[in-house]
């Protein structure tokens, strides 16, 4: 049955065409909010942009509701504890507006530099006033760049090629990263201020950042200082800037984000000094297109049962890299082989990375594990969200290990634990042609994942391939591949791992487990 996905407010036709591929696409647009909550009744997915409040009533009045998607980048109209509380992932398009928003934090920098709005309004008016709007020049001038994350270095970069020194601060950013985009990391934020002659801020809206350019930051900053902001109302503290304007410590700024939106009634209207836009970082034709189809491909994913990086309520940790988002597959699939063959969970359970995917954090690979391994023993829904809740519940403690050595491979995941007294450990790798289980109980095998996969310990004599063939073929299963492994610590046991065309069925499972030699089996159902 194919997913359902309501889109509650207009996104670009490029990312309804990427959801109506595999989901049955409900557009609801201008609808009112009741209605809203009746088509929310059998959906898996919900998209909208920052006017639909995704509150706990509407979470509630979606019981079957597995993503909502924020076509964009800030999710301040959707409450993410309830959607956390319910299981639901919320993506957004984190990606989509950097370079709009970079390019918007630019024209807000040459805009108060150079007059251009009084001087546009002067000249409409019918004055010719050259001299009362002299400006400045970017070049040579030191920009103090708060934030340097994507779009802090995108302006950054483009701040470069006018000619102005770089100072930033960000406790986040290495001084190896900022060396590479041409920035200097100052010691602190009061060294910032000091050195700074342009100001722009790039930070998340939170308790710490609300109202950090307030009186005292302020004070510290150079005579004829000009601010901008293009990230988040409230971290310029509104009242304390027009203060300094009319002051002559701050000699302009530039604004596109305020406290309380839309504008209404402020001092700041009031101001030449100062340049204001309505909110328009994002508002381009490209922003707005790519938001719609990044926002679309997280929803699809989402529903897909994929871990999706830009997951606002997962903490994947940071600077995820391609090495392990390339592991989240077979991270997954190690889960569910470990239940499998363990026949249940451990009380403690190992996740170890080595080689070159122990260089990133672990954190993605363990949730996509524990997904794998709860959709074995879990009768309740399994998301990214409520893995780890699950885990807690049932008292599942969750080590983690790193090694960037590794004897054979590249990069090598690992899952080990104790269920009913016996140590299980299975390891997994990707090779030329996918996912491949390289060791299961001490045994090395050379096994590419498959949808259908038989694991088998058997003795370690003739005949047992012989009979196990022979059996699967008399039952019209094919054997699409298969690997064998000696024990190296006992010598005398073997592991068998097939990859089948199909499922056996109860009844096969019991008669293949009594054939002459096989010792244990156990079937593993992958989601490939």
């Amino acid at each position: 049955m194919r997913p359902k996905v309501v889109i509650a407010e207009t996104i670009s036709q490029a990312g309804i065409d990427v959801l109506a591929e595999h989901c049955d696409v409900d557009i609801v647009t201008g609808l009112e909010r009741d209605e809203l909550l009746k088509r929310m009744s059998d959906a898996n997915g919900l998209i909208v942009r920052s006017a639909t409040k995704v509150d706990a009533e509407l979470i509630e009045s979606a019981p079957e509701l597995l993503v909502v998607g924020r076509a964009g980048v800030g999710v301040d109209n959707i409450d993410l504890p309830a959607a956390t509380a319910a299981g639901v992932l919320v993506v957004n398009a984190p990606q989509a507006n950097v370079i709009s928003a970079a390019e918007h934090t630019m024209a807000l920098l040459l805009a108060q530099a150079r007059n251009v709005a009084p001087a546009d309004a002067s000249l409409r008016a019918g004055r010719w006033d050259r001299t009362k709007y002299q400006g400045i020049e970017l070049h040579g001038k030191t920009l103090g760049v708060i934030g340097l994350g994507r779009i802090g270095s995108l302006v950054a970069q483009r701040a470069l090629s006018f000619g102005m020194r770089l100072v930033a601060f960000d406790p986040y950013v290495s001084s190896e990263r900022a060396r590479r985009l041409g920035v200097e990391v100052a010691d602190n934020l009061d060294d910032l201020l000091a050195r700074s002659d342009f100001i722009t801020v790039h930070l998340p809206r939170t308790k710490e950042t609300v109202g950090l350019i307030g009186r005292d930051n302020i004070a510290k900053m150079k005579d004829g200082v000009r601010i901008v902001n293009a990230s988040r109302g409230g971290i310029v503290d509104e009242q304390a800037l027009v203060e300094a304007v009319r002051s002559g410590k701050v000699a302009g700024a530039g604004l596109d984000v305020y406290d309380m939106e839309p504008l209404r009634d402020s001092p700041l209207l009031d101001l030449p000094e100062v340049v204001l836009t309505p909110h328009l970082g994002a508002s381009t034709i490209e922003a707005q297109d790519k938001a719609g189809l990044d926002v679309a491909e997280a929803v699809g994913a989402a529903l897909r049962g994929e871990l999706v990086l830009s997951a606002v309520n997962v903490d994947l940790g940071r600077d995820v890299g391609d090495e392990t988002r390339e592991f989240l597959g077979v991270a997954e699939y190690l889960g569910a082989i470990f239940c499998r063959v363990a026949q249940g969970l451990p009380d403690r359970l190992v996740v170890r990375a080595e080689g070159r995917i122990a260089a990133s954090p672990i954190r993605p690979l363990r949730l996509s594990a524990l997904k794998g391994a709860f959709n074995v023993v879990s009768s309740a829904p399994v998301s990214f969200v409520n893995v780890e809740a699950l885990a807690d519940q049932s008292g599942l403690v969750i080590e983690e290990e790193a090694s960037q050595e590794s004897d054979e491979f590249v990069s090598l995941l690992r899952l080990s634990g104790e269920v009913g007294g016996r140590t299980v450990s299975i390891a997994g790798t990707i090779g030329r042609k996918g996912a491949h289980l390289v060791s299961i109980f001490g045994h090395d095998v050379e096994l590419l994942m498959s949808r259908h996969m038989l694991l088998v310990r058997n003795a370690d004599v003739p005949g047992v391939i012989g009979r196990v063939g022979t059996y699967l073929g008399q039952i019209g299963i094919n054997i699409a591949n298969m690997a064998v492994g000696q024990s190296p610590e006992t010598g005398n046991a073997a592991m068998m791992g097939l990859s089948l065309d199909r499922a056996l069925d109860e009844i096969q499972m019991g008669q293949f487990r009594s054939l002459d030699g096989v010792e244990e089996a156990q079937q593993v159902e992958l989601p490939l």
